[in-house]
């Protein structure tokens, strides 16, 4: 199979970056999976593995608050203060022709979180994250570039409360978290560089040690807790629900760990508030990638199906509002759903929208060991979309939609105690969570304590 024009063109603009560092032309360029903003590709180049980082497009680079030579520069002072950073050997230059981005040397280990999540010894894995995670926060602002921004708290929660009316303004369980998040603001503390993006899916592993801290394009000064909260979320857990540090072990041994390695002491209430914004935040995260999809800004299929993850953090939010409702009104349960009756299709005339979407799933099934990388997770993507799509296909659907229950809720005239709206939100994060990612781990949680499944 020929080179592509454009994979020919990459490898004419890398071989100018390369040339500047001393390197050769590369070879046996391959785009890596993954990788929900930036693109990622490697190559050999002088019998070593490389890896380029670029935006698949200047739109990718417009609301980001520094550019690639200044990420660039973060990585190189974190690898300088010990963290397991990556090499950055070049930057790209207008006249090479491929965008922006830079090249790093390839580390050793997977990114996969299931196979880390494998790994034999996840308390040394534990140990080794929190070390880094401190070192990161303990890097000197005079070693890092000045346009590094600083998250001032309060403007943090406006703008997502924009991003909230950008995408709509009905979502109440995220209006309910962003009323907590304007109820709830921490005190400011000395500002500290957080990673931004610190989980699994963002570390290397292998042998059950850390062997790389990557993605750092969302690297800002703040307090510390938001770096600490974000791996712990269960998004980020890929199943490991009953490990909250970051899927390896526990809070206490994590939080023990940081402080160790030379962080903070941690504030629980802190982490708890940073908890429900980088929820809150990647809620709306999700949202965004739809918009990103219609404004043909990025047409990859991934855009559609990551934005009806948003029920997935719908899901979190609400179990974590609910700590603070009275016990009576925490313990009370849902009536048992018939599932039999949730999804009962008709069964003769013409096929339904779903099952025409699992006919073509099936179909795509046969086909995945036709494919292979990039294209192999595309795949692997579409099934998913097409799931999506028969499991909404149903006469019981539960709206979660409501723009003027959003706005009596910044108001504050309805909170979670307010006649039934918690039962409400209950049911209805339920019923779309089981909808767009019924394997979700917190789903089986949300039901045992709602419904009493066991």
């Amino acid at each position: 199979m020929g080179e592509s024009e454009g994979d020919s063109l990459l490898k004419d603009g890398l071989a100018k970056a390369l040339a500047r560092a001393g390197l050769p032309t590369p070879d046996a360029l391959r785009r890596l999976t993954g990788g929900a903003t930036m693109e990622s590709w490697r190559f050999v180049s002088g019998g070593e593995d490389f890896v380029l980082r670029r935006a698949p497009s200047p739109a990718f680079m417009e609301e980001r608050p520094y550019g690639h030579d200044t990420e660039a520069a973060i990585i190189r002072a974190a690898r300088e203060q010990g963290v397991t950073a990556p090499e950055v050997i070049a930057e790209l230059e207008p006249a090479d022709g491929i965008g922006s981005g830079f090249i790093m040397r390839a580390l050793p280990g997977t990114p996969d979180p299931r196979a880390i999540l494998a790994m034999e010894d996840p308390a040394q894995l534990l140990r080794e994250a929190a070390r880094d995670l401190a070192l990161i926060h303990c890097i000197a602002p005079s070693d890092l570039p000045s346009d590094i921004p600083t998250l001032d708290y309060a403007e943090g929660v406006g703008k997502l409360r924009e991003q909230f009316e950008d995408a709509g303004g009905d979502r109440p369980i995220i209006a309910l978290g962003l009323r907590w998040l304007m109820d709830n603001l921490p005190d400011p503390v000395e500002p500290v560089l957080n990673h931004g993006d610190y989980r699994l899916g963002n570390i290397l592993c292998e042998d059950s040690h850390l062997t790389g801290v990557l993605d750092w394009e969302l690297a800002h000064f703040g307090d510390p807790h938001e770096d600490l909260a974000f791996g712990c979320m269960p998004v980020w857990r890929f199943g490991a629900y009953d490990r909250p540090a970051l899927g390896f072990g526990s809070l206490d041994d994590y939080f023990a760990a940081y402080e160790e390695n030379g962080g903070g002491k941690v504030d629980p209430a802190r982490f708890r508030f940073w908890t429900i914004y980088r929820t809150v935040w990647w809620a709306l995260g999700c949202l965004r990638n739809a918009q990103m999809w219609r404004n043909g800004d990025d047409r990859m299929l991934e855009r559609v199906v990551i934005s009806r993850r948003t029920s997935e953090q719908e899901l979190d939010l609400l179990l974590l509002l609910e700590e603070d409702m009275p016990d009576e009104l925490r313990a009370g349960r849902l009536e048992r759903i018939d599932p039999g009756l949730v999804y009962q299709h008709v069964e003769k005339g013409e096929a339904s929208l779903g099952e025409i979407a699992t006919a073509v799933s099936e179909w795509l099934a046969q086909m995945k060991d036709k494919v292979s990388g990039h294209d192999r997770f595309q795949l692997a993507v579409a099934r998913n979309a097409l799931g999506m799509i028969a499991r909404e296909d149903n006469p019981l659907h539960v709206a979660i939609h409501d723009r003027e229950l959003c706005d009596d809720i910044f108001t504050g005239e309805i909170t979670l105690e307010t006649g039934d709206l918690l039962n409400e939100m209950r049911m209805a994060a339920l019923e779309k969570t089981t909808e767009d990612v019924p394997k979700y781990p917190s789903l089986a949680v949300a039901r045992s304590k709602w419904l009493g499944d066991n």
